[in-house]
């Protein structure tokens, strides 16, 4: 009587299905990693992480077969199991970007840049979402994004460690503020509507050109929540209009430890450093700002005018 085979783990499964990936078997990848997702959800080692992994591969199948709604979806619960799981984000922005639902796609490129500010694919991704964004909603596109999260320092800690273990050279998380950035509560959502409140009074008043009073009410909204990038970038709009130049460097600093690739923050670093004749850093900041932003128009011309002067 012949034995009955043996059915196969759900480890074995994904390496097979990987192999069916690797030589352009989409559909029969698909399968197989849907087999092996069934076999760890009855295990009794069922890891979130590991299950997370599978339907981020089972995403880049539907992804290469063109299924970009199963893509989503596949990501949607891959970054519920394992949180800013970088694949995930960049496969789920893929798949936006196919679908033209550009705004997502560039939260999810921007919060992969959190992670690892040096993926080549984010930066070129963000840049067409910029460029698409533009051309679809103006130049005020940006007040109509999603909220881009902010992936914390211990997340980031943990990639980088994971990455190490892995032979790969991680990016470190940035040294200045760390303290400051770990100790920052997460605000509960009464507080981030008194923040918000007191932002778009604080934006009412730098239309009228009363930065001053504005910088009190970005102060105050801070207090309620200090996570909100677009609220230190304003303050330091604020500061570089009544000349607080290094109060403006700080606000910048801020918001680039939340999201270091962010282009206010960036550019009104750059003009900070200009009005404190520190050429050099000027520099850095609107080359790190056109590594994100090639076409900046903005950017390009501050820094033909830095370069003529030295």
């Amino acid at each position: 009587m012949p034995q009955k085979q043996r059915s196969k783990t759900w480890t074995e499964l994904k390496q097979a299905g990987n192999e069916c990936f690797k030589t352009g078997q989409y559909g029969e990848a698909t399968n197989i990693y849907s087999q092996a997702i069934k076999e760890l959800e009855k295990s009794n080692k069922k890891e979130p992480e590991d299950l997370g992994i599978l339907y981020s591969n089972r995403a880049a199948s539907y992804l290469k077969d063109g299924n970009c709604a199963e893509c989503v979806k596949d990501c949607n619960m891959s970054l519920e199991l394992f949180p800013f799981n970088v694949k995930s984000l960049l496969r789920r922005a893929s798949a936006y970007e196919a679908l033209e639902r550009y705004r997502q796609a560039y939260v999810d490129y921007k919060t992969a840049l959190q992670i690892d500010c040096n993926i080549a694919a984010a930066h070129d991704g963000t840049n067409r979402m910029t460029k698409a964004l533009t051309e679809a909603d103006g130049l005020s596109w940006r007040e109509k994004l999603p909220p881009i999260p902010t992936v914390p320092l211990s997340v980031r800690e943990k990639l980088a460690q994971k990455a190490t273990t892995n032979g790969a050279q991680p990016n470190p998380p940035p040294k200045q503020n760390v303290n400051r950035q770990m100790n920052k509560p997460i605000p509960s959502d009464k507080d981030k509507k008194k923040a918000h409140a007191l932002k778009e009074e604080g934006n009412a008043l730098v239309k009228k050109g009363e930065y001053k009073k504005a910088i009190e009410k970005y102060s105050q909204s801070l207090k309620h929540n200090p996570t909100e990038i677009t609220t230190y970038t304003n303050r330091a709009l604020c500061y570089l209009s009544v000349k607080q130049y290094r109060d403006a460097v700080r606000d910048c600093d801020e918001a680039l430890m939340i999201d270091s690739s962010n282009i206010k923050a960036l550019y009104r670093r750059a003009q900070a450093h200009k009005e404190l004749k520190d050429i050099r850093a000027c520099e850095e900041n609107l080359n790190s700002l056109l590594k994100v932003e090639p076409n900046n128009s903005a950017g390009l011309k501050m820094l033909q005018e830095v370069q003529k002067k030295k």
